[in-house]
């Protein structure tokens, strides 16, 4: 137990600074090139490593159903999940909103957001414990950074709304050998009618997390 106990350590400690690494250049390079050149040519500064670093995050679902962590995949789940439908059916499928401003307020926000995140689980893997300070910010920036990545990423799938229709990409019309269709354009809006409950849900979920981190921070 106590060999697969600090290989799990080290697998997650690897894990988390590698998926830091990647969330701060992403930062790095949506801050550079909104300084140098604006917010039309962030996408295509970040593009790549914004999809490695996000989709990096499908391991979290399975390190939680394996027992690796022990966070709820009710709440992974959703929050991944919405992440990489934003970075791959969003921004990758439809290039008309990739020079959008909202997407360098997607961008800053999850960027700050994960980088804050990883760091703060890379450093308690490895040293078994997390300075106060990293703590605070791991369960108190959300406050700010949540709001503005979901506004974000309701926005620029709003906007992708027309381009989706007007593409019919993703689509599948009948008659076709399935007996079966489906329309991307109203999955679009299935998807930003989930966000009505789902937002204020998780973020009162996230509330709650704060309210037992820092309390049992205080304590200790």
């Amino acid at each position: 137990m106590a060999f697969f106990s600090l290989l799990r350590r080290l697998y997650l400690t690897i894990y988390n600074w590698v998926v830091f690494f990647g969330w701060a250049q992403v930062l790095f390079f949506a801050l550079s090139t909104l300084k140098e050149s604006g917010h039309q040519h962030v996408y295509r500064a970040v593009e790549r490593p914004l999809q490695l670093a996000q989709t990096a995050a499908v391991l979290e679902i399975f390190h939680g159903l394996v027992g690796l962590v022990r966070s709820p995949i009710t709440a992974t789940l959703p929050q991944i999940g919405s992440r990489l439908y934003v970075t791959w059916g969003i921004l990758w499928s439809f290039p008309e909103v990739q020079t959008h401003v909202l997407v360098s307020s997607l961008v800053i926000s999850w960027s700050i957001t994960e980088i804050i995140r990883y760091s703060f689980f890379g450093v308690k893997e490895l040293l078994g414990f997390a300075p106060a300070w990293l703590l605070w910010l791991r369960y108190s920036t959300f406050l700010l950074l949540y709001p503005t990545g979901i506004t974000s990423e309701v926005g620029l799938i709003y906007i992708a709304l027309p381009y989706i229709k007007e593409s019919a990409k993703y689509c599948l019309r009948m008659p076709n050998k399935w007996n079966f269709s489906f329309d991307y354009f109203y999955a679009a809006l299935l998807v930003i009618a989930f966000y009505v409950p789902g937002s204020p849900h998780m973020y009162q979920y996230m509330l709650g997390q704060r309210k037992r981190a820092l309390s049992k921070s205080k304590r200790e």
